[in-house]
């Protein structure tokens, strides 16, 4: 299997940026993963800037992988299944999984509609930076869970 997240611009913050490398790698012992960084609009919470940004981010998408868009509105799962979700993954033989974590302003209703699955990492609001750190924290302890390995407890 084969993750890939996908999200307009770069973390600016250098601390975030610290830690979303540190997890990355971290995952990196589990799965292959690649971040895929499109250039953000600028005009970030403008319709054209949202629209911009999803298209980018849709025009990164392929057909037949499974995706899934971070989304506030989503279903929640506590850590343990997610590591369930990682493994149903496994266990059907999905080759690639995409996570999508849309700008300031979030994505197009267009590519909201085209997602697969709907994943809310919490009900509190993070910045689009710290839910990049957290979708790559929670997938590394996923994987630790599924190991049986002691970073989850």
């Amino acid at each position: 299997m084969h993750f890939q997240a996908v999200w307009p611009g770069r973390i600016k913050n250098a601390h975030l940026q610290a830690l979303a490398s540190d997890y990355l790698e971290r995952l990196r012992h589990f799965v292959r993963f690649e971040v895929i960084e499109v250039r953000d609009a600028g005009n970030i919470e403008t319709k054209a800037g949202i629209e911009l940004e999803s298209k980018r981010i849709s025009d990164r998408l392929r057909p037949g992988d499974y995706w899934v868009l971070l989304d506030s509105e989503g279903t929640q799962w506590s850590s343990w299944e997610l590591a369930e979700q990682v493994k149903r993954w496994e266990n059907k033989g999905v080759k690639e999984v995409v996570f999508i974590v849309g700008g300031a302003g979030g994505v197009s209703p267009d590519l909201r509609r085209k997602v697969g699955h709907h994943w809310s990492l919490s009900r509190l609001t993070f910045t689009h930076e710290m839910a990049r750190v957290v979708l790559l924290e929670q997938l590394y302890r996923a994987y630790t869970i599924v190991r049986g390995l002691p970073y989850q407890k």
